[in-house]
């Protein structure tokens, strides 16, 4: 694939990513429930406050929704590029994961007021898994329900979650498993990754000051949940 031809790509998978982003499924799904997610709880478009606000199956509903807009447009740029040049694919999934992630977190239809991006990251570690090693699947339920199990805050789960992702990317890439990928793509690969992983830190800024002042609230899954 010639480098203007891949530059396109890079731009199409980014774009394509966006506006599968933009689909806010929390924002939807409290519409439908006569909610404006983004006015309730702690105001974010994302899974862990429509749990919060209407509880687990509104929070399942939302997660599922986030995951499959993502791995909706990876498999969208798959047939665009991925399928035909093969060794590439892992590069295109990744722009196409961070141009989701930029579209949840920065909807333009919203004012530019959206989610965190973890569970539409979620949807790329998954696709990571079926294209090429279920650990990455592994390593995303470990790296984040461990933690829950253990503090029941989110916000540490996610972090933990992105920083696994970085390092087993990483790994995984420098064990020459991602296939025939260039070095230079893949170092881009990892940039991509890193890049996400700090946007993910600097979304969480709030909550890690309220770690820090010990005021983060917990989340569970099947009991009532403080709502500011």
């Amino acid at each position: 694939m010639g480098l203007n031809n891949l530059l396109v790509a890079r731009i199409v998978c980014i774009v394509v990513g966006y506006f599968f982003g933009m689909i806010q499924t929390a924002v939807f799904y409290g519409r439908l429930k006569g909610v404006d997610i983004r006015k309730v709880g702690s105001g974010n478009a994302g899974t862990t406050n429509t749990l919060r606000v209407l509880g687990p199956k509104a929070g399942g509903i939302v997660l599922l929704g986030d995951i499959l807009k993502c791995m909706a447009a990876i498999f969208v740029t798959y047939l665009l590029f991925g399928k035909s040049n093969p060794d590439y694919k892992v590069l295109f999934m990744t722009y196409t994961a961070a141009g989701a992630v930029l579209g949840h977190d920065f909807p333009f239809t919203l004012k530019f007021k959206g989610g965190k991006g973890i569970a539409c990251t979620a949807g790329y570690t998954i696709y990571l898994g079926i294209a090429f090693n279920w650990l990455f699947i592994l390593m995303g339920v470990v790296s984040f329900f461990v933690p829950f199990n253990l503090f029941h805050i989110v916000s540490i789960c996610s972090l933990f979650y992105y920083t696994a992702l970085l390092i087993m990317t990483i790994v995984y890439g420098q064990m020459g498993l991602f296939g025939m990928l260039p070095q230079g793509a893949l170092i881009e690969v990892y940039i991509l990754v890193a890049i996400l992983t700090a946007l993910a830190f600097y979304q969480h800024r709030g909550n890690i000051k309220k770690l820090l002042a010990g005021q983060e609230r917990k989340t569970y899954i099947f009991k009532k949940n403080k709502i500011d």
